[in-house]
Protein backbone atom coordinates (compact mmCIF):
# COMPACT_ATOMS: atom_id res chain seq x y z
CA UNK A 1 0.00 0.00 0.00
CA UNK A 2 1.48 3.54 -1.04
CA UNK A 3 1.90 6.10 1.87
CA UNK A 4 -0.97 8.31 2.07
CA UNK A 5 -0.38 12.00 1.09
CA UNK A 6 -3.50 14.37 2.48
CA UNK A 7 -3.56 17.54 0.99
CA UNK A 8 -5.81 20.91 -0.07
CA UNK A 9 -7.82 18.46 -2.05
CA UNK A 10 -9.18 16.40 0.22
CA UNK A 11 -10.63 19.22 1.97
CA UNK A 12 -14.54 18.99 2.34
CA UNK A 13 -14.78 15.62 1.32
CA UNK A 14 -15.91 13.04 3.69
CA UNK A 15 -12.56 11.06 5.04
CA UNK A 16 -13.87 7.30 3.89
CA UNK A 17 -14.64 9.10 -0.04
CA UNK A 18 -11.11 10.15 0.37
CA UNK A 19 -9.86 6.17 1.74
CA UNK A 20 -12.55 3.72 0.90
CA UNK A 21 -10.35 1.47 2.65
CA UNK A 22 -10.26 2.68 5.66
CA UNK A 23 -14.10 2.13 6.18
CA UNK A 24 -13.49 -1.71 6.87
CA UNK A 25 -10.67 -0.71 9.10
CA UNK A 26 -12.58 1.39 11.51
CA UNK A 27 -15.64 -1.32 11.38
CA UNK A 28 -13.25 -4.00 12.60
CA UNK A 29 -11.81 -1.65 15.16
CA UNK A 30 -15.50 -0.42 16.08
CA UNK A 31 -15.84 -4.38 16.75
CA UNK A 32 -12.99 -4.90 18.76
CA UNK A 33 -14.16 -1.87 21.25
CA UNK A 34 -17.76 -3.03 21.36
CA UNK A 35 -16.36 -6.78 22.12
CA UNK A 36 -13.48 -5.07 24.73
CA UNK A 37 -16.73 -3.23 26.70
CA UNK A 38 -19.05 -6.29 26.49
CA UNK A 39 -15.93 -7.97 28.30
CA UNK A 40 -15.30 -5.62 30.89
CA UNK A 41 -19.42 -5.43 31.70
CA UNK A 42 -19.07 -8.98 32.05
CA UNK A 43 -15.78 -8.70 34.09
CA UNK A 44 -17.28 -5.83 35.86
CA UNK A 45 -19.51 -7.94 38.91
CA UNK A 46 -16.12 -8.91 40.19
CA UNK A 47 -12.51 -7.93 39.71
CA UNK A 48 -13.71 -4.44 37.93
CA UNK A 49 -16.32 -3.88 40.92
CA UNK A 50 -15.16 -0.48 43.02
CA UNK A 51 -11.96 0.07 42.23
CA UNK A 52 -10.00 1.73 45.39
CA UNK A 53 -7.99 4.90 44.04
CA UNK A 54 -6.34 5.04 47.06
CA UNK A 55 -5.10 1.73 46.80
CA UNK A 56 -3.54 2.42 43.58
CA UNK A 57 -1.83 5.23 44.77
CA UNK A 58 0.01 3.37 47.14
CA UNK A 59 1.01 0.69 44.83
CA UNK A 60 1.65 3.63 41.66
CA UNK A 61 4.54 4.44 43.48
CA UNK A 62 6.27 1.75 41.98
CA UNK A 63 5.45 3.24 38.21
CA UNK A 64 6.68 7.19 38.87
CA UNK A 65 10.44 6.50 38.38
CA UNK A 66 9.43 5.94 34.49
CA UNK A 67 6.23 7.35 34.41
CA UNK A 68 6.96 10.38 35.96
CA UNK A 69 5.05 12.75 38.91
CA UNK A 70 1.31 11.26 39.29
CA UNK A 71 1.70 9.47 35.97
CA UNK A 72 3.09 12.72 33.48
CA UNK A 73 6.18 11.49 32.11
CA UNK A 74 8.95 13.73 31.25
CA UNK A 75 10.64 11.36 29.46
CA UNK A 76 9.30 10.04 25.99
CA UNK A 77 10.82 6.55 26.88
CA UNK A 78 8.15 6.21 28.62
CA UNK A 79 4.27 7.15 28.31
CA UNK A 80 1.88 9.49 30.28
CA UNK A 81 -0.25 7.63 32.53
CA UNK A 82 -2.25 10.29 33.95
CA UNK A 83 -5.80 11.04 32.79
CA UNK A 84 -5.36 7.40 30.38
CA UNK A 85 -8.54 5.46 30.10
CA UNK A 86 -8.95 2.98 32.81
CA UNK A 87 -10.36 0.31 30.58
CA UNK A 88 -7.20 0.65 28.27
CA UNK A 89 -4.38 1.33 31.34
CA UNK A 90 -6.41 -2.05 33.04
CA UNK A 91 -6.01 -3.98 29.18
CA UNK A 92 -2.81 -3.42 28.97
CA UNK A 93 -1.14 -3.83 32.57
CA UNK A 94 -2.71 -7.71 32.24
CA UNK A 95 -1.49 -7.67 28.31
CA UNK A 96 2.01 -7.25 29.83
CA UNK A 97 1.65 -9.49 33.17
CA UNK A 98 0.23 -12.47 31.15
CA UNK A 99 3.39 -11.85 28.17
CA UNK A 100 0.66 -10.96 25.33
CA UNK A 101 1.88 -7.91 25.18
CA UNK A 102 5.77 -7.98 24.90
CA UNK A 103 7.97 -5.86 27.11
CA UNK A 104 10.55 -7.25 29.20
CA UNK A 105 10.35 -4.62 31.50
CA UNK A 106 7.05 -4.46 32.44
CA UNK A 107 6.52 -8.38 32.53
CA UNK A 108 8.58 -7.44 35.81
CA UNK A 109 7.10 -5.12 37.34
CA UNK A 110 3.26 -6.55 36.49
CA UNK A 111 3.77 -10.26 37.08
CA UNK A 112 2.66 -9.96 40.95
CA UNK A 113 -0.25 -8.02 40.23
CA UNK A 114 -3.57 -9.15 41.16
CA UNK A 115 -6.67 -8.25 38.84
CA UNK A 116 -7.91 -5.75 42.12
CA UNK A 117 -4.15 -4.31 42.36
CA UNK A 118 -4.20 -3.63 38.10
CA UNK A 119 -7.68 -2.20 38.31
CA UNK A 120 -7.02 -0.08 41.43
CA UNK A 121 -3.86 1.81 39.53
CA UNK A 122 -6.00 1.90 36.35
CA UNK A 123 -8.51 3.99 38.43
CA UNK A 124 -5.60 6.07 40.12
CA UNK A 125 -4.04 7.19 36.86
CA UNK A 126 -7.03 7.78 35.17
CA UNK A 127 -7.95 10.07 38.10
CA UNK A 128 -5.12 12.32 37.60
CA UNK A 129 -4.81 15.49 35.06
CA UNK A 130 -2.50 14.99 32.19
CA UNK A 131 0.13 18.05 30.90
CA UNK A 132 0.53 17.79 27.43
CA UNK A 133 3.75 16.43 25.95
CA UNK A 134 3.51 19.58 23.34
CA UNK A 135 5.13 19.15 19.83
CA UNK A 136 6.51 20.90 17.04
CA UNK A 137 4.58 23.50 16.03
CA UNK A 138 5.18 23.59 12.13
CA UNK A 139 4.76 19.59 11.37
CA UNK A 140 1.59 20.00 14.19
CA UNK A 141 0.18 22.21 11.23
CA UNK A 142 0.85 19.42 8.94
CA UNK A 143 -0.69 16.43 10.60
CA UNK A 144 -3.70 18.30 11.58
CA UNK A 145 -5.35 17.19 8.41
CA UNK A 146 -4.13 13.44 8.74
CA UNK A 147 -5.64 13.51 12.66
CA UNK A 148 -9.60 12.72 11.53
CA UNK A 149 -8.84 9.27 10.95
CA UNK A 150 -7.95 8.61 14.55
CA UNK A 151 -10.85 10.01 15.68
CA UNK A 152 -13.55 7.98 15.20
CA UNK A 153 -11.68 5.43 17.45
CA UNK A 154 -9.61 7.30 19.60
CA UNK A 155 -12.33 9.89 20.39
CA UNK A 156 -13.07 13.94 19.48
CA UNK A 157 -9.56 15.27 20.16
CA UNK A 158 -7.91 12.19 20.70
CA UNK A 159 -8.72 12.09 24.37
CA UNK A 160 -9.73 8.31 24.18
CA UNK A 161 -12.67 6.28 24.31
CA UNK A 162 -13.58 3.16 26.16
CA UNK A 163 -11.13 0.69 25.44
CA UNK A 164 -8.98 3.23 22.93
CA UNK A 165 -6.10 4.82 24.42
CA UNK A 166 -6.11 9.07 25.17
CA UNK A 167 -3.40 10.03 22.43
CA UNK A 168 -3.84 14.04 23.13
CA UNK A 169 -0.68 15.26 24.75
CA UNK A 170 1.04 12.07 24.74
CA UNK A 171 5.22 12.42 24.04
CA UNK A 172 5.16 12.39 20.12
CA UNK A 173 8.15 10.26 20.19
CA UNK A 174 6.70 7.57 22.31
CA UNK A 175 3.63 7.62 19.82
CA UNK A 176 5.99 7.35 16.61
CA UNK A 177 7.80 4.06 18.27
CA UNK A 178 4.21 2.69 18.79
CA UNK A 179 2.90 3.66 14.71
CA UNK A 180 6.42 2.38 13.23
CA UNK A 181 5.30 -1.33 15.66
CA UNK A 182 2.26 -1.34 14.44
CA UNK A 183 3.13 -0.83 10.96
CA UNK A 184 6.16 -3.57 11.22
CA UNK A 185 4.03 -5.64 12.83
CA UNK A 186 6.37 -6.29 15.70
CA UNK A 187 3.52 -5.09 17.53
CA UNK A 188 0.30 -7.30 17.49
CA UNK A 189 -3.10 -5.46 16.14
CA UNK A 190 -4.41 -5.89 12.84
CA UNK A 191 -6.48 -2.75 12.67
CA UNK A 192 -3.43 -0.96 13.72
CA UNK A 193 -1.66 -1.84 11.26
CA UNK A 194 -3.90 -1.20 8.16
CA UNK A 195 -4.05 2.38 9.62
CA UNK A 196 -0.50 2.72 10.26
CA UNK A 197 0.45 1.19 6.83
CA UNK A 198 -1.63 4.18 5.13
CA UNK A 199 0.98 6.42 6.64
CA UNK A 200 4.83 7.26 5.25
CA UNK A 201 7.38 7.98 8.00
CA UNK A 202 6.73 11.61 7.28
CA UNK A 203 2.91 11.31 7.95
CA UNK A 204 3.83 9.43 11.18
CA UNK A 205 5.71 12.16 12.35
CA UNK A 206 3.61 14.67 11.63
CA UNK A 207 0.40 13.24 13.20
CA UNK A 208 2.29 12.35 16.26
CA UNK A 209 3.22 16.03 16.50
CA UNK A 210 -0.22 17.18 16.33
CA UNK A 211 -1.41 14.61 19.13
CA UNK A 212 1.51 16.15 21.47
CA UNK A 213 0.03 19.27 20.94
CA UNK A 214 -3.31 18.52 22.11
CA UNK A 215 -4.32 19.13 25.53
Amino acid sequence: MQPVNLNNRYRGRKIYNVFPELRGIVMQLTTKLLSGIFLGLLFAGSALAAPDINAGKENAVMCFNCHGAEGNSTNSNFPTLAGQKPAYLANQLRAFRDGTRDNGMMKNMTFSLSNEDINNLAAYFSSLKNKSAGGNEELAKQGKSKAPMCFGCHGNGAKGMGVTPRLAGQHPAYLQRQLHAFKDGTRKNGPMRGIAGMLSDEGISAVTEYMGSLK
